[in-house]
């Protein structure tokens, strides 16, 4: 019988993550498009989000799946985990899992020693302090898993390898895209085109965290889908109306950032096998969400 609670905290779950990793994507697209005319607004804001959810969010995870699974046609794919028994579904996926966990980790600790934050926690600022740690960090901590998982299964070794290096792309795009970014604002002659062009690319980024991590909650494409297509429109909204104002929370990405490190230490652990009961994803994410909010709304 069909679990419609689960589902929907599932669904739920999703459309929060999406959101909220998703911040730092509003925020450079309310900024650029503040420099664009009122048609290239709408068009973003409607045609735009063809490419951002029904390629991207709609893509991507059957994409993902399917390079996990060689045999899978696209309706299998689509139909991936609907059926079956949903612990071997997830052993089935054991690199791609591997690889989202990794993946999200080190997205996590970029953030943790590298980025510049408001301090919401004790310890944020001593990591932030020996920021040139995260290299070591991230070796140490890669070598560690690849010893691990040859023990287990060799596959699970190229996951983790796979993982560390699509961090390590798509964080060089990010920062390259940063400095586009402030050049975009203040040089004259961009055309509205090519400004409209950059936050699609932009936004394509930023959908591989939420897609990947969407592999915590379910494994059940369809779900990942309507979760994040339903997430990414919320963003979208997001950009034109209330931008400012969420930018006011200031922890807010703290709690994107602390469901990140959970959400990649349960794919790690589900990749070898260990049995996480499912609902364990989505509240994760409400109760690091809640309380980052409570505390930006406490210090406003």
């Amino acid at each position: 019988m069909v679990n419609i609670l689960a589902i929907a905290i599932t669904i739920v779950g999703l459309i929060i993550f999406e959101i909220i990793t998703s911040i730092d994507n509003a925020v450079i697209n309310a900024e650029v498009l503040g420099t664009v005319s009122e048609k290239m607004k709408k068009w973003f804001l409607t045609w735009g989000m063809l490419f951002a959810v029904g390629l991207m969010r709609g893509l991507l995870p059957l994409v993902l799946v399917m390079a996990t699974h060689p045999d899978l046609g696209i309706f299998e794919a689509l139909t991936f985990g609907l059926e079956g028994n949903s612990e071997e579904i997830q052993q089935s996926v054991g690199v791609l899992l591997m690889g989202g966990g990794v993946f999200l980790i080190f997205i996590f600790l970029h953030w943790l020693f590298m980025e510049p934050k408001a301090y919401g926690l004790h310890g944020e600022k001593f990591f932030h302090r020996h920021s040139v740690w995260f290299y070591a960090v991230v070796s140490v901590f890669l070598t560690l898993l690849v010893w691990a998982a040859i023990t287990a299964d060799p596959w699970l070794a190229l996951g983790a390898v796979v993982g560390s290096t699509i961090f390590f792309i798509v964080n060089g795009f990010r920062l390259n895209a940063e400095k586009v970014e402030r050049e975009m604002i203040h040089k004259k002659g961009l055309s509205d085109w090519s400004k409209i062009m950059y936050l699609e690319a932009i936004d394509a980024s930023f959908s591989i965290d939420g897609v990947v991590g969407a592999f915590a909650f379910t494994v059940v494409v369809p779900l990942i889908i309507i979760g994040n297509g339903i997430g990414a429109i919320a963003v979208r909204q997001l950009t034109v109306h209330n931008i400012e104002k969420i930018k006011k929370y200031k922890y807010i990405k703290h709690g994107a950032m602390y469901s990140i490190a959970a959400l990649g230490f349960i794919m790690i652990a589900e990749s070898f096998g260990m049995h996480i009961p499912g609902g364990l994803a989505p509240v994760i994410t409400f109760i690091f969400l809640g309380y980052f909010f409570w505390k930006s709304k406490k210090e406003m």
